[in-house]
């Protein structure tokens, strides 16, 4: 297996280059943060989800102002890339190309769209094809992760929004939604989905993290869940090392087998990671910890980013 398997479901990179550096600035600049274009060739990563995240307000406009923009950053870098950075829309996209990145753009909780099954449809048309209902907030689709002490599920609109997600062949998210959600959200669709930066919640007890039977749902619908760097979610406390986040690899794939594991980095997202794993550039540290903590070089490229892949061609077919 070579490193340019590597796939991951999360990152936060177009929302900095939007808001904290200068204009003009792209993907294909040597950016501060966890990654940009040069680095992401440089470790052979074929596959990267880009977050479309806006801080939820009452004012949809101003998020869905924000939203474009990002979709807008994400296109003009792809101009700028010369065929380097190419959008991911079709399942046909999906498989890496040598020389390469594919880009795929994902929203990070829907209250931009406030409820609207026209807007979803429009930022399809601009290339947006996975999509989380809420971030940790409540809004008009669901509970998220951090406001679901009522119980609610996804409402009315939400299951709409759900519908027309798997009418138009998006992938679903189930990271930030709240339990009850969860649920509702399994009833309420059919096929595989994802959970693009979540972790155990048996081995690091974080209402990010999903619980066993959450896990098992997913997994009976041939989904992947993305292990996400950030320290809070890998460990209850204290600084985190790679081995700690190799405990829930090795958790996940002990409680539903390793072909439902992924990576979902958060990267550029998160102010505290694991010992080893700062950026892009420390894939390789990864990969020796997957082999270490005993996975076949099969399942080393599952989790790398197979298992994803093959979840995209289903869900983009």
């Amino acid at each position: 297996m070579t490193l340019a398997s590597i796939a991951d479901a999360h990152c936060d990179t177009l929302m900095l280059l939007t808001g904290e550096h200068p204009a003009g600035t792209s993907l294909c600049d040597t950016l501060p943060g966890q990654l940009d274009l040069q680095r992401l060739l440089a470790s052979q990563v074929g596959l990267q989800f880009f977050a479309l995240f806006t801080v939820p307000t009452r004012d949809t406009g101003v998020n869905l102002r924000r939203i474009l923009e990002m979709i807008t950053q994400f296109h003009r870098s792809v101009v700028a890339s010369e065929g380097r950075l190419r959008p991911v829309v079709s399942a046909s996209d999906v498989d890496s190309r040598d020389g390469t990145v594919g880009g795929l753009l994902a929203i990070e909780g829907l209250s931009a769209i406030g409820g609207s099954v026209e807007v979803l449809e429009a930022l399809h048309m601009l290339g947006v094809r996975s999509a989380m209902l809420t971030w940790n907030e409540r809004n008009d689709l669901a509970d998220g992760a951090l406001e679901q002490a009522s119980g609610g599920g996804l409402s009315s609109a939400g299951r709409r929004i759900v519908q027309a997600m798997q009418r138009l062949n998006m992938v679903l998210d189930v990271s930030h939604l709240g339990e009850r959600g969860f649920w509702d959200l399994l009833e309420a669709s059919e096929g595989p989905f994802i959970a693009s930066h979540s972790n155990a919640r048996n081995v690091c007890d974080h209402p990010r993290n999903l619980r066993d039977e959450q896990l098992k749902a997913l997994a009976a619908r041939g989904g992947v869940a993305g292990m996400n760097f950030y320290t809070q979610f890998v460990m209850d406390e204290g600084p985190a090392k790679l081995e700690d986040l190799i405990r829930h690899v090795r958790y996940i794939a002990d409680l539903v087998g390793p072909e439902h594991i992924g990576l979902g980095s958060d990267f550029d997202g998160i102010s505290a990671w694991p010992e080893g794993l700062g950026g892009v550039q420390d894939y390789g540290n990864l990969r020796v910890a997957l082999t270490q903590a005993g996975f076949t070089s099969a399942e080393c490229e599952g989790i790398l980013g197979g298992n994803l892949r093959r979840v995209l061609r289903t869900v983009l077919a």
